[in-house]
């Protein structure tokens, strides 16, 4: 069933809510925008102006690792200050007073965290673009820190064990994180209500989540502005604005 009405969304929505025990929310790029940061594919997203650089470019050029970081600083410099939304306060708020047991998320911002989630709530699923990490020994490295040694040499920054370092993120090409794959399997089977909610659901392995709630008898909840492929296969689809949609179920 589609639903664009907004009040008829808020009910219907609110109603699967009360009847779940174990509920899951799966979230894309969508939940952010109000925010002030674009999706990916949105024709005046400033990811187009500074495209990701793919993993094995990365790892085989100083010249595209250098690229990376500049590009990875203008980037943070478009979205500094972003907040946590209407959708992120809602999860928040199911998190804590239930029934949402988990958040797996596509999204790299930190929103979720940032909206009082507790980290071990939350699923990253592509990584965290607030940090930076050695693709080596995996020592945790301060933006700030980066930015400061960028600049002063122009050379992408190294571990002192000689590894790359990097915004902990998955990048193109880089092998998707082995526990965070594990734990949104887990979670998934483990629901009765999987709560779909911004993304387009196009970019595998991660949209393969959804459908496999569905097959193992979870209900299926699309919240989403745009049309995506499991449309037909949900319980419920709410199309529209995120945020409104969510609203009713923030802090």
């Amino acid at each position: 069933m589609i639903v664009e009405d907004i009040g008829e969304s808020h009910a219907r929505l609110g109603d699967l809510l009360s009847r779940a025990d174990f509920a899951v929310a799966f979230t894309g790029a969508g939940i952010s925008t109000e925010c002030g940061i674009p999706d990916f594919r949105s024709k005046d997203s400033a990811w187009k102006r500074h495209p990701p650089v793919p993993f094995d470019e990365f790892m085989a050029s100083a010249q595209a690792r250098a690229l990376t970081w500049r590009r990875k600083f203008a980037m943070d410099d478009l979205y500094a200050g972003a907040q946590p939304g209407r959708g992120h306060r809602a999860l928040a708020r199911l998190v804590e007073a239930g029934p949402v047991e988990a958040i797996i998320t596509q999204n790299i911002d930190g929103l979720h965290e940032a909206s009082g989630v507790p980290a071990n709530r939350i699923v990253e699923l592509h990584g965290n673009g607030t940090y930076a990490a050695c693709l080596d020994c995996n020592t945790r490295y301060e933006l700030a820190d980066m930015r400061r040694c960028f600049e002063a040499s122009g050379e992408a920054p190294s571990c002192d064990c000689g590894g790359f370092i990097k915004s902990a993120t998955i990048a193109f090409g880089q092998a998707m994180p082995t526990q965070p794959m594990r734990r949104a399997r887990d979670a998934t089977m483990a629901c009765d209500l999987f709560l779909a909610i911004g993304s387009s659901l196009v970019v595998y392995p991660a949209a393969a989540f959804p459908a496999a709630a569905k097959d193992n008898g979870a209900r299926l909840v699309i919240v989403n502005r745009d049309p995506t492929p499991l449309d037909s296969a949900a319980d419920l689809v709410l199309r529209g604005d995120i945020g409104e949609v969510l609203a009713p179920f923030a802090f």
